[in-house]
C-alpha cells in the first residue's frame, strides 16, 4: 500500500513536470502566452520541474527497490514451502510403506495428473495405475484424490513452514459443537 502511494506520487511529479515542458514548448511554438515572465522565474520554474523529474524518479527506483526485495522474499518463502512439502510427501509415503512404483504414481496424482497421462508417462495400462491408486489410498486412509492432497496440505498447515500466528475463529451459537471446535482449532 505503502509502494503504491510512491508509485502515484512519482507519476503526479513527472506528468506535472512534464506538462510544464510540454506546454513551454507549445506555447512557444503556438504563441500562446499574452505576458512573458521574467527569465529569473522561468529559471526557477524549469529548475522546480527538472528536480521535480529527478524526484519521480528517485521515487520510482525506491518504489522498484522495495519491489525486488518483496519478490525476492516471495521466492525464498516459497522454496521453504516446495522443500517442506517435498519434505511431508516423502514423510507420508515412508509412513504408508508405499512402493517406489506407488510413490511414482502418488506423486503424480499430488500433481493432478489424469489416470491416462500416469499411464503413458509410466509405460503401463491404466487399469495397473487405477490398482496403484486404490492401494495408496487404502494406505493413506483416504477415498480419493481430493483427500489425499488435502492430507499434505493439512501437514504443511500444523508444520507452521513460515512462523505466521493463525487467525482466530470465532463460533457461532448456531454452529454444530464438534464441527464448531474444529473451526476454532
Amino acid at each position: 500500500m505503502r509502494d503504491r502511494h510512491v508509485i502515484l506520487l512519482a507519476l503526479v511529479i513527472q506528468g506535472a513536470c512534464a506538462f510544464f515542458f510540454i506546454s513551454d514548448i507549445l506555447s512557444a511554438y503556438i504563441g500562446f502566452r499574452s505576458a512573458p515572465i521574467s527569465w529569473e522565474l522561468r529559471e526557477v520554474i524549469e529548475i522546480g520541474a527538472a528536480l521535480g523529474l529527478l524526484l519521480g524518479f528517485v521515487l520510482g527506483a525506491v518504489a522498484l527497490s522495495r519491489s525486488r526485495r518483496r519478490q525476492k522474499h516471495a521466492e525464498e518463502r516459497l522454496r521453504i514451502a516446495s522443500a517442506a512439502f517435498k519434505d511431508v510427501v516423502d514423510d507420508a509415503f515412508s509412513e504408508w510403506s508405499l512402493t517406489p512404483a506407488e510413490r511414482d504414481v502418488a506423486l503424480f496424482c499430488v500433481k493432478g495428473l489424469t489416470t491416462q497421462e500416469i499411464a503413458a508417462l509410466r509405460s503401463t495400462s491404466e487399469g495397473t495405475v487405477k490398482a496403484q491408486t486404490n492401494a495408496i489410498y487404502r494406505k493413506a486412509g483416504v477415498s480419493g484424490r481430493s483427500q489425499l492432497l488435502s492430507l499434505f496440505i493439512e501437514d504443511l498447515m500444523h508444520d507452521s513452514v513460515f512462523n505466521t500466528t493463525p487467525v482466530a475463529t470465532t463460533v457461532r451459537p448456531d454452529d454444530d459443537a464438534p464441527e464448531a471446535l474444529e473451526k476454532a482449532v
